[in-house]
C-alpha cells in the first residue's frame, strides 16, 4: 500500500487520533493529517508518529479534505476519519477494486449483513436514507450511502472533480461531480465502529438543511 495516502482530518481529535494511529501501523500506507494550527492538543498527541502534518489555510471539514487532496502525491488516497469510527481492515478490498475496474470506491453501512454501524442513531438513519434516494433519484448515483465519507479512489480522480465545498456538502459533491464527469465508482459493504472518544463534528438539523439546499441547487446547474 505504499502507493497509497490516508486523508484524516482531524479536528480536536487528541484523544481518538493517537489509536487510529496505532492501529494503522501495520498498514503500509502514507498518512497525512490535516487540521487547525492552533489545535495544540491534536498535534502534541501526534508529534512522535510517522505522518504528514497539513495546517489548513480555511475552515471546514470539505476545506480539510480539499487541501489534503490537493496534496497528495501517491497514485491512490482514501479519506479516514481520526474518531476510531472506519475499520482499516476494508482498505485492501477497497484498493482491489479500484485496481481492477473502478475509479473511486464508496464504503456503505446500509449493503446487508456484511454491514451496520454501532455510531447511528434514528435520526442519522432516517437522513441518510432521505438524501441517498434523493441522489439515486435525481442523479442516478446507485449509491446506498451517500454521506459516509470512507471512499478510496485514484488520486487524479480526486482532483478531476474541483471540489470546493467547505463544509459537510462535500460527502454529496463527490459522488455527484463523480457521476456528471464520466468518473466509475461503485460501493461496497463496511461495517461503521462506535467512535473511540469526543464529539460528532456533525450537527444533523444544521448540515442536513445545508446539504439539501446544496443538493437543489446542484440539480439546477449542469455542469
Amino acid at each position: 500500500m505504499q502507493n497509497l495516502t490516508l486523508i484524516i482530518p482531524a479536528k480536536d481529535e487528541s484523544e481518538s487520533l493517537p489509536s487510529v494511529l496505532d492501529e494503522l501501523k501495520k498498514y503500509n500506507c502514507k498518512i497525512m493529517v490535516i487540521l487547525e494550527k492552533n489545535d495544540e492538543p491534536t498535534i502534541n498527541s501526534i508529534k512522535n508518529y510517522d505522518l504528514q502534518i497539513i495546517y489548513q489555510s480555511g475552515k471546514g471539514y470539505g476545506n480539510a479534505l480539499i487541501e489534503g487532496i490537493n496534496n497528495v502525491t501517491t497514485e491512490f488516497l482514501c479519506i479516514f476519519n481520526a474518531d476510531g469510527s472506519f475499520n482499516p481492515k476494508y482498505l485492501d478490498n477497497m484498493l482491489k477494486k479500484v485496481n481492477s475496474t473502478f475509479d473511486l470506491v464508496f464504503a456503505s453501512r446500509y449493503m446487508g449483513n456484511e454491514s451496520g454501524s454501532e455510531d447511528d442513531t434514528l435520526l442519522t438513519k432516517i437522513g441518510n436514507y432521505f438524501f441517498s434516494s434523493i441522489g439515486n433519484i435525481f442523479f442516478s448515483l446507485n449509491l446506498s450511502d451517500i454521506l459516509f465519507t470512507y471512499i478510496l479512489g485514484r488520486s487524479k480522480s480526486f482532483k478531476f472533480l474541483s471540489l470546493n465545498s467547505n463544509d459537510f456538502c462535500l460527502c454529496v459533491e463527490i459522488p455527484i461531480k463523480a457521476r456528471r464527469k464520466g468518473i466509475q465508482f461503485t460501493d461496497m459493504p463496511s461495517f461503521e465502529r462506535k467512535r473511540i472518544a469526543g464529539k460528532k463534528k456533525v450537527n444533523e438539523f444544521r448540515d442536513g438543511f445545508k446539504i439539501l439546499i446544496y443538493l437543489i441547487k446542484i440539480f439546477f446547474k449542469k455542469n
